[in-house]
């Protein structure tokens, strides 16, 4: 009796001595798991610092008949915010493509959503109210009319807009693409930079469905060849837009691709802002 007791109870300890490796492995597998996974999200994150966001833009590539190669985000233009940026925009961690012409840290095109400068505060010098020394090509979306125009103004001031909480303006430089006699006139009035050099470029248009096209190349090519680029292959009807800032401000930030540019710090972002 004394030896079956005795071997009852060696047997029940081998048991437990089992149970308790079978637990102690099944933590360690756990534990190497979620290391490997974090291992895994991290290096992840690192290759594409912009996983996670929200994806409220469809991307495109298209290379014109004058190998002129561009990308681009099309979108709503409820899903635009303009902010201000600061860095280049391969740094920022948002979907998008520079926005307006800046010196040092002096936004020098208008940038404004809903009456609000991106970069300042209302009438300061370098806010995103002015379109510094001259009158501008302004892309404006009225929110509460759902309409978009080209508007040449100054300032904040001079936009005409339905309802001054509910619209953003961004400045650049007009593209006229539906009058082929005044494009040209337009660019020297308004000064676009080193329109008959070969830069990088980048536009905001509009078309008759009511989208938005955010397009950046990072091939060299002058003002009309980027225009005319832009007609032969942006697949939308009714084009109409804006010249932003160019040569190495010519940034995209996509889940595709990212355009760094010269990798040069830019003022103001023409965001992507899929979260409503």
């Amino acid at each position: 009796m004394w030896v079956l007791t005795e071997s009852i109870t060696s047997r029940i300890k081998q048991l437990r001595r089992r149970r308790q490796w079978l637990i102690v492995s099944l933590l360690l597998l756990l534990i190497t798991a979620s290391a490997i996974s974090m291992f895994l999200l991290s290096r992840s994150h690192k290759e594409n610092p912009f996983n996670g966001l929200p994806h409220a833009y469809t991307y495109l590539e298209t290379v014109s008949p004058e190998n002129i190669q561009l990308y681009m985000m099309s979108l709503s233009p409820e899903d635009i915010k303009l902010r201000a940026a600061g860095t280049p925009l391969q740094q920022v961690i948002a979907y998008g493509i520079n926005g307006g012409f800046f010196y040092g840290d002096a936004l020098l095109s208008i940038a404004i959503m809903n009456d609000i400068p991106t970069n300042g505060v209302k009438k300061a010098y370098g806010s995103g109210w002015f379109n510094a020394k001259y009158a501008r090509g302004t892309l404006v979306w009225d929110g509460a009319s759902r309409s978009f125009s080209v508007q040449v103004v100054s300032s904040g001031e001079e936009l005409n807009v339905t309802d001054r909480e509910h619209y953003f303006a961004q400045g650049g430089i007009s593209m006229n693409l539906k009058h082929e006699d005044l494009w040209e006139a337009a660019i020297a009035e308004e000064h676009l930079p080193y329109a008959d050099e070969k830069r990088m470029r980048s536009g905001m248009l509009y078309d008759d469905n009511g989208k938005l096209w955010l397009i950046v190349t990072p091939t060299l090519s002058t003002a009309a060849e980027f225009r005319s680029a832009l007609l032969q292959t942006v697949p939308a009807k009714g084009l109409e837009g804006i010249f932003l800032d160019g040569d190495g401000s010519s940034q995209m930030n996509a889940d595709e691709i990212i355009l760094p540019g010269d990798s040069r710090a830019v003022v103001q972002m023409i965001a992507v802002d899929g979260t409503k």
